[in-house]
């Protein structure tokens, strides 16, 4: 039986947070046993809190390129120099939407930057996402494996819009421990057909699921242990989830 375990009490993070030992804590005072196979899903804004990935708006200067984008989107022209900074590519600029496609490989609203439950009354402050959201799993893994001699695996979750689709989901940006995509291409389906493009965005999944516990707005609740999703795969990390360039088709 799958189980969806949020982890309570966890405060607000401040960059240089011990952000393990903050998780670690939680696990523990709400008792669970950590098994082989639970996954931690950790949202993108305390991995980023941690790492310090705040800017404060009064010290971005746009360039000629972000006003001119600016004034197309009707956005604020120093969020867009940062869209622009941490993005190699501008997909679509029309009013009110600004989508990019992140260093990182994702493509997204704004490249991630963020306003919103910052923990601090300063307007002119926003976040940014995890410069190596993969790395930030597999150093989480490596502090709480320290701590309790085995980890979970863990998965950096982020609130993604879709194509063709209305409302946010929960998607993996960053993994460590858990085959974030699993190839059955080869394998046979119940009536022997041999299955030709089937790959799982196991990773997505999983934190599709975690976001039913998180939620989007006040809840305060930043992470979750998922228990009992057991996938028997090779591992591999967030980035194989993104589809490479020669392969998209919308471009």
């Amino acid at each position: 039986m799958i189980q969806i375990v949020p982890l309570l009490g966890i405060g607000e993070i401040a960059p240089g947070c011990d952000l393990a030992d903050e998780l670690g804590a939680a696990v523990e005072r709400q008792r669970y046993a950590v098994e082989a196979g639970d996954i931690l899903v950790v949202t993108q804004k305390i991995v980023s809190k941690a790492e310090g990935r705040f800017v404060s708006l009064r010290t971005v200067s746009p360039s000629e390129r972000a006003g001119k984008l600016a004034a197309i989107t009707l956005k604020d022209p120093r969020i867009v120099e940062l869209v622009l900074r941490e993005s190699s590519d501008i997909v679509r600029a029309a009013p009110n939407v600004l989508i990019a496609r992140h260093h990182i490989g994702v493509v997204l609203a704004n490249a991630g930057i963020d306003r919103s439950n910052l923990g601090t009354p300063d307007d002119e402050t926003v976040l940014l996402l995890p410069a190596d959201p993969d790395a930030s799993a597999r150093k989480l893994h490596a502090a709480l494996e320290t701590r309790w001699g085995a980890s979970p695996a863990i998965l950096v979750s982020d609130s993604f819009g879709r194509p063709w689709r209305q409302g946010v989901v929960n998607v993996a940006i960053g993994a460590f421990g858990l085959p974030s995509l699993i190839d059955r291409r080869g394998e046979l389906d119940r009536n022997g057909r041999r299955l030709e493009a089937t790959q799982i965005g196991f990773a997505d999944l999983i934190a599709s699921a975690a976001g039913l516990a998180m939620g989007e707005g006040s809840e305060g609740v930043p992470a979750v242990l998922v228990k009992g999703a057991h996938a028997d795969a090779p591992c591999n990390n967030a980035s194989s989830l993104v589809r490479p360039l020669a392969e998209d088709l919308f471009r």
